[in-house]
């Protein structure tokens, strides 16, 4: 996937031990309580277009899960072969953007959300900077209380599969990731399944974070060297 990660290592002895058993686990009536109150601050973006996603989560037996999927290559996709939720554009059937982030998790993955529990709006996030007009995408969560099976698209979908929400916070699976258009940015990531393939980053990693702070089960550090390169990112994005 022309992709490099590595794994940075934690303080000995701090993870995740006391910290974890302290926070206690995060189940579906923790995560919506914490979405009851929770509305995001909108994103002011002008000449942009609309995306969503659907944050799915079910009850494991251990934590909480939510539903990841591995995107299928495409030469045009700027997503292509990444990790992600499902979802997509805005269409002008689409009444909202929690409509479209519905029918793009039933087009992709074969998941019906029309009897799921909807939790709230996480966020809004600017999508691919390089992307003109601008992509304003939000992320709305679904507690899914009933096994379906995954029906996928392979046209869009290579894989979907479930995660445990308390692996995020597991040292091991917190690893840098780079791409070949911005070498010098390390970009954090959570590694979910095979090396090099199932890592987390970039947009889908901030809607994670974002959703951990709102739950009060935020990472206990930071790690990558994206800060470095903010302003940068930052000036893309206003010009």
């Amino acid at each position: 996937m022309n992709a490099e990660s590595r794994r940075v290592a934690g303080s000995p002895g701090a993870w995740p031990g006391p910290w974890a058993a302290k926070l206690g686990v995060v189940n579906i009536g923790h995560i919506r309580n914490s979405l009851s109150g929770h509305s995001p601050d909108p994103v002011v973006v002008e000449e942009h277009s609309k995306a969503s996603v659907a944050v799915v989560l079910r009850e494991g037996p251990s934590s909480a899960e939510v539903l990841l999927i591995e995107r299928a290559l495409h030469p045009h996709d700027p997503w292509s072969g990444h990790m992600a939720f499902p979802g997509g554009r805005m269409e002008p059937e689409d009444d909202s953007t929690r409509t479209t982030a519905a029918r793009e998790t039933f087009e992709e993955v074969g998941v019906e959300l029309s009897g799921a529990e909807y939790l709230g709006h996480l966020d809004e996030l600017v999508g691919n900077r390089r992307t003109t007009p601008r992509l304003v995408v939000s992320a709305h969560a679904f507690y899914l209380p009933e096994h379906q099976e995954f029906n996928l698209d392979p046209a869009e979908v290579q894989q979907a599969f479930w995660f445990p929400l308390e692996g995020l916070h597991e040292e091991h699976r917190q690893i840098e990731h780079s791409v070949p258009e911005m070498p010098d940015v390390r970009f954090p990531g959570i590694l979910v399944g095979q090396p090099d393939r199932h890592v987390v980053w970039g947009l889908t990693f901030r809607f994670l974070d974002r959703m951990l702070d709102v739950l009060e089960r935020p990472f206990v550090r930071s790690w990558g060297n994206v800060a470095q390169f903010r302003e940068h990112f930052d000036r893309e994005t206003s010009s």
